[in-house]
């Protein structure tokens, strides 16, 4: 896995890299469940299927990632897997993991949401970049 927490006054970033776009949105999704828990207790026991479109790959990450956190607030699931294809601005994602259980999972942080505030998306030498900040 190639995602790292960065440490931003009163919230909290993240970056996450690939090979591939795909891989690197998978990564930042990744590095996203991790902030909120311990993914390594989670069982990829469900799926959940996720498609997006948007104007820019930007907002299509965003939006990929508040999805995410919206499937976790809404229904409490958490994923631990992740299968992604891109086309163009639009994305399938297979999410497979398994409903948060206080009593299983530890808590980490309460993630609200995805920002555009100083959001980075770029290729450099042979790897993709993403840095998110996360209102918590």
């Amino acid at each position: 896995m190639s995602y790292r927490a960065i440490d931003v006054a009163g919230d909290i970033g993240l970056r996450a890299e690939g090979k591939t776009l795909e891989e690197c949105f998978v990564n930042a999704g990744l590095g996203l469940y991790s902030l909120i828990t311990d993914i390594n207790l989670v069982k990829p026991a469900q799926k959940s299927e996720i498609s997006i479109s948007e104007e820019t790959l930007e907002d299509l990450l965003v939006s990929f990632l508040n999805e995410l956190i919206f499937q976790f607030d809404a229904y409490g699931f958490i994923g631990r897997e992740i299968k992604l294809e891109l086309k163009e601005k639009s994305l399938k994602a297979e999410v497979y993991g398994e409903s948060f259980n206080p009593e299983k999972h530890e808590r980490k942080l309460l993630v609200k949401a995805a920002t555009y505030h100083n959001l980075v998306l770029k290729k450099e030498n042979d790897y993709w970049i993403a840095e998110i900040i996360f209102d918590i």
